[in-house]
């Protein structure tokens, strides 16, 4: 049977159990969760899955979301989706940057990236305070697919220019499997 996909999101006030009547949604459905994003964020929870089945299984998990939004107060979404192409003609790499937290620097980030045809596949952002002085960092971990047809040592160089430029602590990296 053909496998079917969609994309759930969900967003609303954190609370125990969330988790577990999403979860309880898909399997009750008889549907997988393929891959999936869940944080709490201050007070509000955040999930984004991947979740597969064959067309009459997803239809049911989509017939039962409402309820479970009702019941939890989270706001769901589902998205249809297809499968990623597969592309043999990217190079998986990770970024991680550290710096003072300042205004714009995911912007700048994004831009450097897209300016050089790389898609970013994945990011997570944070803020802290150091321990003794309690200044405001930023940290930021991307995962990117580059083109194979770019140059590594000059993509390398470039981005640890503008690095510099912004008084970024950076570091790229092949992603090992």
């Amino acid at each position: 049977m053909a496998k079917n996909y969609i994309v759930i999101s969900a967003v609303g006030p954190d609370k125990t159990g969330i988790v577990d009547n999403l979860a309880e949604a898909v399997a009750d459905s008889g549907c997988n969760i393929l891959e999936s994003r869940m944080t709490a964020m201050n007070s509000e929870f955040a999930a984004m899955l991947l979740v597969s089945g064959n067309w009459n299984t997803l239809a049911k998990l989509e017939g039962m979301l409402p309820a479970v939004g009702e019941h939890t107060g989270l706001d769901i979404t589902t998205h249809r989706t297809e499968p990623a192409p597969s592309s043999s003609n990217i190079m998986p790499y990770a970024v991680e940057v550290v710096a003072l937290d300042q205004p714009g620097i995911v912007h700048q980030l994004a831009h450097f990236f897209a300016s050089r045809d790389i898609s970013i596949r994945e990011m997570a952002t944070n803020t802290y305070q150091t321990n003794y002085t309690e200044t405001p960092m930023f940290a930021i971990h991307m995962n990117v697919d580059i083109p194979a047809s770019q140059r590594i040592a000059t993509l390398r160089e470039e981005f640890m220019d503008f690095s510099d430029q912004l008084n970024l602590d950076s570091v790229i990296e092949p992603i090992k499997a």
